[in-house]
């Protein structure tokens, strides 16, 4: 039950059951996406409740202005409620009256006329070259088993040496390895063809020649101590280990490996279209982001370096 059990009559109350259902079976929303999205829809009918004086009806939200939905995101600010959170009720708010409208209950044009707080966007946090080639080499060290040591650095090569998603990495099977190439599956199914350097196939010949299990073609390449499919949080508490042992910081992940692989790509004058397609991005501004990435790094090594700096 959401917040808004007693802000609504027990017509809306059904409405706002049958979208939440939608969000879980249909859109398949993650579970505390979906718990957030209720509370955020139920923080909104309780503010409504109060403001119009009585519990939320169909007629209340047939008269909901702009004006009423601005007021209630100005108390939500006042609460110190962040942009990316506002952002997220604004989200949830609209995901609700689409519902509405779908369905031939309502058509509001009150969500139309609210901007979406402008959320900063943060920079990825690369590795330098030579913490990257440390991250990787250090792997065999720290693993006393040498098929699981090559395994995972196997693994973490294609992070740093192809820009890959720990995701799409391991999802990849042998039949996906050509002699330069390899074939990878990325968000929504897209396959892209990404060049398959000597170092990172070297440490993909390691770990075949060394794995105790034996890999069909169509099968998942990257496997766990009992044959199973091996889990992200394995490579995740292995770069764990790695950051302790090299003295990283906390953002030094399997994901900042790939954002090391862009940034160092593009520092060396890298071009940002090939770029695009090297990391799988639908859209080039996202590629973009590493331009600021890089120019940060320039304008530190600049400050460092210079007689004034």
């Amino acid at each position: 039950m959401t917040d808004s059990a007693f802000a609504t009559d027990e017509f809306v109350r059904a409405r706002i059951d049958a979208w939440l259902r939608e969000l879980g079976s249909v859109r398949r929303l993650a579970p505390k996406t979906l718990e957030a999205y209720g509370r955020d829809l139920g923080q909104f009918m309780g503010f409504l409740s109060g403001h119009m004086g009585g519990p939320v009806t169909l007629d209340s939200l047939k008269a909901l202005r702009g004006a009423d939905i601005r007021a209630f995101m100005a108390r939500r600010r006042s609460e110190s409620l962040g942009s990316r959170s506002l952002a997220r009720v604004l989200s949830a708010l609209r995901s609700f009256f689409t519902f509405l409208e779908r369905e031939g209950t309502l058509a509001s044009d009150a969500l139309n006329v609210i901007r979406t707080p402008k959320i900063p966007r943060s920079l990825p946090k690369a590795l330098s070259v030579v913490e990257a080639k440390k991250t990787i080499a250090t792997t065999d060290e720290i693993e006393d088993r040498p098929w699981v040591a090559a395994r995972d650095m196997a693994v973490i090569s294609l992070c740093y040496g192809a820009g890959l998603r720990i995701s799409e990495a391991l999802a990849l099977t042998k039949a996906d390895l050509e002699a330069d190439t390899l074939r990878v599956t990325g968000k929504g199914g897209k396959v892209r063809m990404v060049p398959l350097i000597a170092p990172v196939r070297q440490a993909i010949e390691s770990y075949l020649s060394l794995a105790p299990f034996r890999l069909w073609p169509e099968e998942p390449l990257f496997r766990g101590v009992r044959g199973g499919v091996l889990s992200p949080r394995l490579i995740q508490l292995r770069m764990a280990q790695l950051r302790g042992a090299l003295g990283l910081p906390p953002s030094a992940t399997p994901h900042a490996l790939r954002h090391s692989f862009a940034t160092h790509l593009l520092g060396k004058g890298g071009d940002l279209r090939a770029i695009q397609e090297l990391l799988g991005h639908a859209s080039l501004s996202t590629t973009q982001i590493y331009t600021a990435v890089d120019t940060e790094h320039l304008l530190d090594s600049y400050a460092k370096a210079h007689p004034r700096g």
